[in-house]
């Protein structure tokens, strides 16, 4: 897991998820929001943004959590080694955008350009939910489904399985970390670490 992919409709819990996956693996995380909106909520200019997104892709490492326009996020799911679709019911979308809406009105969303409107980028998320929900999510099953042979892909449905999915994580890097504890090479370096 050293490119990591984060996707689904609004409200899913994809940021949060991101930065949990991010502190358990020390992977870069990138938020696309970040590179698509200025301080303030300004968009920068789409070839700006293009190009932060491509020189971002270039990287060896990173987890990237966001949507950004269809052809960067094909682009973005192609350079992935890790496709994460966070899909849960609709309804849970739509309660999370509540949530977080409320939770704005007196504390900045994580995630988000400073000074970002909450009331009119919460409206926005509204607008697209049902859209996502009939059109671009069913185009992400069928590409999670057909990219399967060829990546790590997670098909987050619920809240357990996103939970399942982190702790999984957690395991294996724990076992990962204690492996290469054990190995001579890992011991010489930690042994170096003392002096």
């Amino acid at each position: 897991m050293k490119r990591v992919a984060i996707f689904g409709n609004a409200g899913g819990g994809k940021s949060t998820l991101a930065r949990e996956l991010a502190a358990i693996t020390g992977l870069r995380l990138a938020v696309v929001d970040e590179l698509e909106y200025r301080e303030g909520g300004l968009r920068v200019p789409r070839e700006e943004y293009l190009r932060a997104h491509a020189a971002l892709l270039a990287e060896e490492e990173w987890i990237i959590d966001g949507f950004g326009g269809i052809t960067a996020a094909w682009e973005r799911f192609d350079a992935a080694d890790t496709l994460i679709h966070v899909d849960l019911p609709l309804a849970v979308h739509f309660a999370w955008v509540t949530k977080r809406l409320v939770m704005g009105l007196f504390v900045a969303p994580q995630g988000w350009p400073k000074g970002s409107p909450v009331i009119s980028s919460s409206i926005s998320s509204y607008r697209v939910l049902w859209p996502c929900h009939t059109r671009l999510t069913p185009r992400y099953r069928s590409y999670v489904s057909e990219a399967a042979q060829g990546k790590r892909v997670f098909h987050l449905r619920s809240r357990r399985d996103v939970k399942a999915f982190l702790e999984s994580v957690r395991k294996e890097y724990a076992r990962a970390r204690q492996e290469g504890a054990r190995s001579p090479g890992a011991r010489d370096a930690t042994h170096a670490e003392r002096r």
